[in-house]
């Protein structure tokens, strides 16, 4: 028998870390030759054992990690199903959900329970508490907004009251608005609650600044226009303004336009100020006629096209204004388009008929003449149709007069009965003479009446009362240096000149706040 000796298999170890052997090869290696070498087979048979232990330990410990694992996940998920009992443990999105849902309801039953209907608050973000809910009503309270006014707004309720409430009446509070107005600003604004101070407000106060608004003035126009605050500057605010200066506006007046009726920046010019100025340019006004009307009476633009002008147009051919006289009418007294108009002009043709019996057509030549009559008191035109029958006319002579100078129904009667004395005594002219031409009584007495008379008498000229008054200064002083009075300039009566609208302006334009008033209301 050959033997043949194995020197590395007295030390396993140098095989079991040998890099190029993996232990299964090793294994088998060992199996191969364990029937070959009896005298080692028990120190193999012992690796063998030890290695299999080895192999057999780690499995266990595997196997034991493995148990580890598995009983964390499985003590996780417990906790899980459990719910948040643990200190760590947090509230699931759908427990969330609820206590959102839950803390709404609250709010929503606190807010019917003082009568506001949240039905329109659903997509909005509230407070989460009663009580800064009940803080924000109790402000708004404060301001002076019932539950009628925040029902009209409800969106309001999701202002803050630090953080959007309180900055923007600040803001409002140092332009100089009255805190006395804010209760009627935010009833007709309230959405200027959710604004930016510095991106929504400050901008627009700029561009107002810019129009030539007066810093005074601006917080008077905020009050009267608050909607002003909501507006884009690109927007209808600069076309507006940049139509009426097309039109013959002077940019000087823009300020004080804007100033008086600052509405005029919320008008879209193609459904609103174009269609009212193209309306009065085919009534016989000129262009230019309607931006002099604009400047001085900005408001005009307010009357509704289809609502009051036209109708008023209609009244007033309904009751014999001749359609040639319209612009006339119109250029004269602006405010007749835009009155409730045929009522005002029943009640004056009822009055004055019963007085002087004057008839519809010269009704027309009235309402011509001096339109304001429609606006006039009945008490007031009483006492003018009194004073002029204790002077002695008749009621011919009366109804003459009032159709062909229908002011004589709103003059000063302290001094008309001055006139009306110095007439009788110094000039001593006949009744006939002022029933040919009433417009006397419209003439200064010291300024024009007493000169002239002056001059005409040192002269020995002979005229009519029309010849004497009615003419400027200049003209009657060329009239003096003739030696006969010519037929021709024999004038009876004053009458509106449509071109005095379009001349040129002298006067300075003030942007002081001011409110028409109207001469003869």
């Amino acid at each position: 028998m050959r033997i043949i000796s194995y020197a590395g298999v007295t030390k396993p170890s140098f095989l079991l870390v040998h890099p190029e052997l993996p232990a299964l090869a090793w294994k088998l290696q060992l199996t191969s030759i364990s029937p070959r070498i009896p005298r080692t087979r028990e120190k193999l048979v012992g690796l063998t054992t030890r290695s299999q232990h080895s192999d057999t330990g780690r499995t266990q410990a595997t196997r034991y990690a493995d148990s580890s694992v598995s009983k964390t996940k499985s003590s996780r998920l417990g906790q899980r199903q459990r719910g948040p009992s643990s200190l760590y443990s947090r509230p699931s999105l759908l427990d969330m959900k609820n206590d959102k849902v839950a803390n709404r309801a609250r709010v929503y039953d606190f807010l019917r329970g003082i009568g506001i209907i949240p039905d329109e608050l659903d997509g909005l973000e509230l407070p989460v508490t009663v009580e800064v809910m009940r803080e924000r009503v109790d402000f708004l309270h404060n301001l002076g907004l019932t539950v009628e006014d925040i029902n009209n707004y409800p969106l309001v309720l999701g202002c803050s009251v630090k953080k959007n409430m309180i900055p923007v009446l600040d803001y409002l509070g140092k332009l100089g608005v009255r805190k006395s107005t804010f209760t009627e600003f935010l009833k007709r604004y309230p959405q200027v609650l959710h604004a930016s101070v510095v991106v929504d407000l400050a901008p627009v106060v700029q561009y107002l600044q810019g129009m030539d608004i007066k810093p005074d003035d601006i917080p008077r126009v905020l009050e009267r226009y608050p909607e002003l605050m909501g507006f884009k500057l690109e927007g209808t605010m600069s076309t507006s303004v940049a139509y009426l200066v097309g039109i013959g506006v002077a940019r000087r007046e823009i300020g004080g336009v804007l100033t008086r009726y600052p509405e005029i920046l919320g008008m879209r010019v193609g459904r609103v100020i174009k269609p009212f100025v193209e309306y009065l340019e085919n009534l016989g006004i000129p262009r230019l006629g309607v931006a002099r009307l604009i400047e001085k009476r900005p408001h005009i633009l307010g009357f509704g096209l289809e609502e009051s002008v036209k109708p008023n147009i209609e009244s007033l051919l309904e009751f014999h204004v001749r359609k040639e006289s319209l612009a006339s009418v119109v250029a004269q007294y602006p405010e007749i388009i835009g009155i409730d108009l045929k009522p005002k002009l029943l009640s004056q043709q009822s009055s004055l008929k019963s007085v002087i019996d004057l008839g519809p057509e010269d009704f027309g030549r009235v309402v011509e003449k001096m339109p304001q009559v429609v606006s006039l008191s009945d008490k007031p035109m009483m006492k003018h149709i009194d004073f002029l029958n204790n002077c002695g006319f008749s009621l011919e002579q009366m109804r003459k007069m009032v159709t062909g100078c229908p002011q004589l129904l709103a003059l000063n009667l302290d001094i008309m009965k001055l006139s009306f004395d110095f007439f009788q005594k110094v000039m001593q002219r006949p009744l006939d003479d002022l029933v040919a031409f009433p417009a006397f009584f419209t003439y200064g007495l010291e300024s024009t009446i007493k000169p002239r008379h002056k001059m005409v008498t040192k002269r020995g000229l002979k005229c009519s009362l029309g010849w004497l008054l009615n003419c400027s200064d200049e003209k009657f002083e060329q009239r003096m240096d003739y030696d006969t009075i010519e037929m021709d300039e024999m004038e009876s009566s004053p009458s509106f000149d449509m071109n005095t609208l379009t001349e040129p302006r002298s006067d300075e334009s003030g942007s002081d706040y001011d409110s028409d008033d109207d001469e003869y209301a």
